[in-house]
């Protein structure tokens, strides 16, 4: 297992802090640099820089992508650390230091973190062993390195509020409950994050129209939370709404090759569609990273339980 430690200001966890109902956050990065130092469910802890120089809290790492700075209020609001999306602007900025202009909306990276708790500051603790102050982004850690691992177990133990047994040395994820759902799942994202690194993964265009109006653009679950679906991002689609509302009633599936399939109702029941028949058999758009892309028994549940085969 790792661990990531990232530096912030102290501002952006003063803010978050005194907000405890925002429980999945925007670490964001200004310069919108890839962060690939861990996979999802393992643990970030947030390290305010000096002169504070402690840690201040931390959650489970949720995923990355990168975000215009409109995209990361849209989605985040608030928990991005600020109150408004001017002051996001100028944070950014300020990080950058050079003021973004009124027609601007630079790239910035979205490391998403949930289950985030922050700590009083009677409980705040001392950097990790091994910190340097010269580190301005941040720093992984292995656990299973025995001179840190009493030190993250403990800090493990004050995110989740009880203690449990941890191995380590051994893959270890936070739960997440979905639907009372107490499994560990480590794919299991946020639900802004699930929206964030859908996004991202689709390049922002419709898997089956290539559509690239972004407002109309919607996450879509494969298979949704209230019949055991999760947020994960091999679960998800990214659809326009008028094709999300087609695919969740079944006229329109996948197959487990990325074939776009359309039920025969649609025409029969509305007849219409033919923008939809002119592409069934064809390859919809997927992500370019294997890991990202449906998988396939999702899709054959979809295909099993949802699909108006006739």
């Amino acid at each position: 297992m790792k661990a990531f430690v990232g530096v912030t200001d102290e501002k952006w966890y003063r803010y978050l802090a005194a907000r405890p109902g925002l429980t999945e956050v925007n670490f964001w990065r200004p310069s919108g640099g890839a962060f690939r130092a861990l996979t999802v469910g393992e643990p970030f802890f947030f390290k305010a820089h000096h002169p504070l120089n402690r840690v201040v809290g931390g959650g489970f790492f949720s995923g990355f992508t990168q975000l215009k700075i409109s995209e990361a209020w849209e989605l985040f609001g608030e928990a991005n650390g600020v109150a408004s999306l001017d002051d996001m602007r100028r944070s950014v900025g300020r990080y950058r230091r050079q003021p973004i202009g009124l027609d601007e909306d630079p790239v910035i990276g979205g490391i998403f973190v949930r289950d985030a708790v922050f700590f009083p500051d009677d409980s705040t603790v001392d950097p990790p062993p091994g910190f340097a102050s010269n580190v301005v982004q941040g720093k992984t850690y292995d656990l299973a390195d025995a001179s840190v691992g009493g030190y993250f177990e403990l800090l493990i133990h004050r995110l989740i509020g009880t203690t449990v047994d941890i191995d380590m040395a051994a893959p270890w994820h936070r739960p997440g409950p979905v639907y009372a759902d107490p499994r560990l799942v480590p794919q299991r994202l946020g639900q802004q994050s699930f929206k964030a690194v859908v996004l991202g993964a689709y390049d922002r265009r419709c898997a089956i129209t290539g559509n690239r109006v972004r407002p109309v653009l919607q996450a879509a679950h494969i298979r949704p939370l209230p019949v055991g679906g999760e947020h994960r991002i091999d679960n998800g689609l990214l659809l326009k709404s008028d094709v999300h509302i087609l695919f969740d009633k079944g006229y329109l599936g996948v197959d487990p090759t990325y074939r776009l399939l359309v039920s025969p109702r649609l025409r029969s029941e509305f007849g219409n569609g033919d923008q939809f028949y002119a592409k069934a058999g064809s390859r919809i758009g997927v992500p370019e990273r294997r890991g990202e892309r449906p998988r396939a028994e999702f899709l054959e549940w979809h295909l099993d339980t949802v699909f108006k085969a006739a």
